[in-house]
Parts: C-alpha cells; structure tokens; sequence
C-alpha cells in the first residue's frame, strides 16, 4: 500500500482505485467489520485512536478544515454499500465532492 500514516491501532494508506483527487482509507488494525461492531467490541483507546487518526490524516493530506475541508465515509452492511467486511473510513479532499447522496 501507499501508506500515508500509522500507529500502533491505524493504518492509512491511498485507495488503489480512487474516486476523488483526494482518496485514502484509514482502517483499525483489530478484526472490526464495521462500526457498529467497532464500537461495541473496540477498547476506549482504540475508539479515540481511530477518530483521532481521521483528524491527522487531514491535516497530513492538508485538507483538514483549516484549509478547504473533507469528507469522511464509511459503508455499513448490504444496504450501506459494504463491500470488504472490515471497518474502513473513505477521506474525501482535494476538490469540491459535491452532494453528499444522490
């Protein structure tokens, strides 16, 4: 992968199939699916390592909300889109995204 940032709980790194100028994946290093199983089996520094990483990745990438703003996503189960049954947040920047649901 081409990774941007890690930590003992994180890895991010650029999607291999892009959809924006900006797209990477930050992911929790334990066997999560999603986050509603994030969430209810994850320990409390796991929990605040992962938000606190989408955070630094912005700021990394530069475009945290001090310069022009993202999109953070993540697909949860069949009808969320789903596809790799681990938890994973999509960082959207670098452009205008646009509508968030169309």
């Amino acid at each position: 992968c081409k990774k941007v940032y890690e930590n003992d709980y994180v890895l991010s790194f650029y999607d291999i199939n892009p959809q924006k100028k900006i797209h990477v994946l930050v992911i929790p290093k334990g066997p999560y699916i999603d986050l509603d199983h994030f969430n209810k089996n994850a320990s409390d520094k796991e929990i605040i390592e992962f938000n606190k990483a989408i955070s630094h990745v912005s700021k990394l990438l530069n475009i945290s909300n001090e310069e022009r703003g993202y999109r953070v996503l993540s697909n949860i189960g069949a009808d969320g889109g789903q596809e790799v049954p681990h938890l994973h947040y999509h960082i959207f920047g670098g452009e205008k995204i646009g509508k968030m649901v169309s």
